[in-house]
């Protein structure tokens, strides 16, 4: 287990970082409070890359292709109301999703790494912004950080679950996270003569009852999925029919085949509302990462990796399925690896979901998670040998 000195260095780190938080591309100071952590350890590193991003690498005890470790640095739009020493001294900018935390977790599995007997094979240290954005992963990928590697690994802090246990899942542990918007144009007029208007927001009110029943009537039970709509706005006064509508919203799935299901139902629906009200509806879809999809390979690697590092009892597996996003997934497009999550509940205090204003995590699994992750890049080297 990590040592006192180190897990302190961790929490240090853990609450500079929360104090400074930045939201997504302008990571500048968290980069170099890094960069910093990691001359201290004596590394040799690469920053801005793909804006402000951080790379370092650690040799191995032979060459060989790379076992590769993410954690992502960027802070949400949110004014932060937890009441913490160290809460955030920029306004309306908080880590609300832990990512000071990874950020922490990886220098710790650095330390552990760089302090030990160098691993097997070398290891690459991804510092990853603009998680929050969905974009860092691409971005970093397409700078070249995934060359030479050959399975990657990474992991969320997680309050549902109790601090000391890693949640290790094969299969899909994160959805899909697509956003769509859908633009209505109908026919404005006086609210006393209907009859010469085309009323958008009739339109666009049976667009979100018939989006509603996508998943609950063509989407097997079986397979998590969602349609949500957030935004509904038309219309400028009481005493006009509105003209104009514009529905923007979220889907998510963790199967490729229902995540293409889901697309396809949403823009069929909007076509046949469209011609019942003879309205222009047009429909936009933007694509997210995919879903994030532990290999049964992999996920037997991260389980031995995780059963050196916590008692046999503490690695579970997810509770429910989780629909959020995670652009880990981009990675796992391109090399194998797998994505856990580290149970960091506080005791005896009410759990403030990722997000929240009033978010924090167990600092304890700052050190669990450190040598979660040096440990499987030593574990990785194994798989690579045979």
């Amino acid at each position: 287990m990590i040592s006192p000195d180190i897990q302190q260095r961790l929490i240090d780190i853990r609450r500079d970082i929360h104090q400074h938080p930045e939201l997504s591309w302008q990571e500048s100071r968290t980069a170099a409070k890094v960069c910093q952590a990691l001359d201290e350890i004596g590394l040799p590193y690469r920053s801005n890359v793909g804006g402000t991003g951080v790379v370092a690498e650690i040799a191995g005890r032979k060459e060989g292709p790379y076992i590769a470790l993410r954690a992502d640095m960027d802070a949400l739009p949110i004014v932060e109301e937890t009441g913490l020493p160290f809460s955030s001294q920029v306004e309306g900018v908080m880590h609300a999703c832990a990512h000071d935390g990874h950020t922490s977790m990886l220098l710790g599995a650095a330390m552990l790494l760089v302090n030990g007997e160098p691993p097997p094979l070398p290891v690459r240290l991804i510092f990853q912004p603009a998680e929050e954005t969905v974009l860092g992963a691409k971005r970093l990928i397409a700078e070249g950080v995934l060359e030479n590697v050959v399975m990657i690994f990474g992991g969320h802090i997680d309050r549902h679950y109790p601090c000391g246990t890693l949640i290790v899942t094969e299969g899909a542990v994160n959805a899909s996270s697509d956003k769509f918007s859908i633009e209505i144009s109908g026919q404005g007029g006086h609210a006393a003569r209907p009859h010469e208007a085309i009323d958008a927001v009739v339109v666009g009110s049976l667009l979100v009852i018939s989006l509603q029943t996508i998943v609950s009537r063509e989407i097997n039970p079986a397979h998590p999925s969602v349609v949500s709509i957030g935004r509904f706005d038309a219309g400028t006064a009481g005493n006009v029919i509105a003209g104009h509508a514009l529905l923007e919203g979220s889907i998510r799935a963790q199967d490729p085949e229902v995540r293409s299901d889901l697309h396809n139902s949403i823009r069929r629906i909007a076509d046949s509302v469209a011609q019942l009200h003879d309205a222009e509806i047009r429909v936009e879809i933007r694509k997210g990462p995919p879903p994030l999809i532990n290999t049964e390979e992999m996920t037997a690697l991260a389980r031995k990796a995780a059963l050196q590092t916590v008692s046999q009892d503490k690695v579970i597996k997810l509770f429910t399925a989780n629909m959020g996003g995670e652009d880990f997934a981009y990675y796992l497009d391109h090399v194998p690896g797998c994505y856990i999550r580290y149970g960091a509940q506080i005791p005896g205090r009410e759990g403030y979901p990722a997000h929240s204003s009033r978010f924090d995590f167990d600092e304890k699994a700052l050190g669990i998670g450190a040598t979660y992750l040096a440990t499987v890049a030593r574990e990785a080297a194994s798989l690579v040998d045979s």
